[in-house]
């Protein structure tokens, strides 16, 4: 059994990583579809409350909420797979839910790229630059003050994405079939 998180900044590749894990057949738990389904639950437009969706959960249940509702929906893919990725971690707190919970079974890869590589992917993926009406500074300020900058620091790999896309791909599944000793 193996759990495989990731963390990264908006635009870093997160989304691109949990596509290589599909194309594998690994299934993918996505943290961000937790907070989708609670604004659903509490009648709103995930694409329009979703941040504040987020921080609303954690002001409520705790910095470990997200991480904590998506323990179930992992435990229940590790029963027909041996290897689960956890899309989108936000924090050291979250990472410690799951180290708690797998212990030497997870591994956590942070995914990087600059500010401005990662602006510029977001604009081509129609995006602009907001997401709720914030600008990727601030949503960079608000992920960071969940404390994924203190998760992105413990991660057993790091994975700068600034190639080609076809490159961070080989990487990406690198890393998913052979493990984190897979890179140099």
């Amino acid at each position: 059994m193996t759990v495989i998180g990731t963390v990264g900044l908006p635009g870093s590749g997160k989304g691109e990583a949990a596509e290589v894990a599909r194309e594998l057949g690994m299934p993918v738990v996505t943290m961000g579809d937790v907070i989708r389904r609670e604004c659903r639950d509490r009648g709103l437009d995930p694409a329009s409350h979703h941040g504040e969706i987020a921080q609303k959960l954690r002001a409520e249940n705790g910095p470990g909420a997200i991480a904590e509702r998506s323990l179930p929906l992992l435990e229940e893919r590790l029963e027909s797979a041996d290897t689960v990725l956890v899309d989108g971690l936000r924090s050291d707190v979250e990472l410690d839910a799951f180290r708690e919970r797998f212990g030497d079974d997870f591994v956590l890869v942070s995914i990087e790229a600059p500010f401005e590589l990662r602006r510029e992917r977001i604009t081509d993926r129609g995006r602009d630059d907001t997401d709720d009406g914030e600008s990727l500074k601030e949503r960079d300020e608000r992920e960071l003050g969940f404390g994924m900058g203190a998760a992105m620091e413990r991660a057993d790999v790091t994975i700068e994405n600034t190639d080609t896309l076809e490159r961070f791909r080989k990487r990406i599944r690198a890393v998913f079939e052979e493990g984190p000793e897979a890179l140099p």
